[in-house]
C-alpha cells in the first residue's frame, strides 16, 4: 500500500513544474491563480498539476470564503524520507563492510611473490 503511494508521489513530483509548485508552497499556502502566476501556460494547466499532486496526497485544497488556497501535505515527505532513508543506510552498511576488508587487507602482511629467479 505504501509502496503504491510513493509510487504516485515520485511520479508527480517527475515533473519539474509540480516539484516548483511543491517548493513554492512549501513557503505557505497558495491559490491556484498565485500558482500559475509565475509560469507561461493556463491556469486550467497548473489546475492539472495541482490535481495530480492532490491525488498523489501531496496537496490538499481548503475553502477559505471565496479563496481555496492549496496546502503543502508535510506527512507524505516522512513517507519518501523514511523511504530513501531505508536504502541509504543498506549504501552506508556495505561501504562500512567495504572499509573494514580493506582496512584488513592492508594490515595484512603482504605475501612474498616467487620471482623469477626462484621460479626457474
Amino acid at each position: 500500500m505504501d509502496d503504491d503511494r510513493l509510487s504516485l508521489v515520485f511520479s508527480a513530483l517527475a515533473d519539474p513544474t509540480r516539484r516548483d509548485i511543491v517548493a513554492r508552497l512549501a513557503g505557505g499556502d497558495a491559490t491556484v491563480n498565485e500558482l500559475a502566476e509565475p509560469y507561461d501556460v493556463t491556469v486550467q494547466a497548473v489546475s492539472k498539476h495541482i490535481k495530480v499532486l492532490e491525488d498523489a496526497g501531496l496537496v490538499s485544497r481548503s475553502r477559505d470564503a471565496q479563496r481555496r488556497p492549496c496546502h503543502l501535505e508535510a506527512e507524505v515527505f516522512d513517507l519518501m524520507t523514511k523511504w530513501i532513508e531505508r536504502y541509504r543506510r543498506e549504501a552506508e552498511d556495505r561501504f562500512r563492510r567495504l572499509d573494514a576488508l580493506l582496512e584488513q587487507m592492508d594490515e595484512q602482511p603482504a605475501t612474498d611473490t616467487p620471482t623469477k629467479e626462484a621460479a626457474s
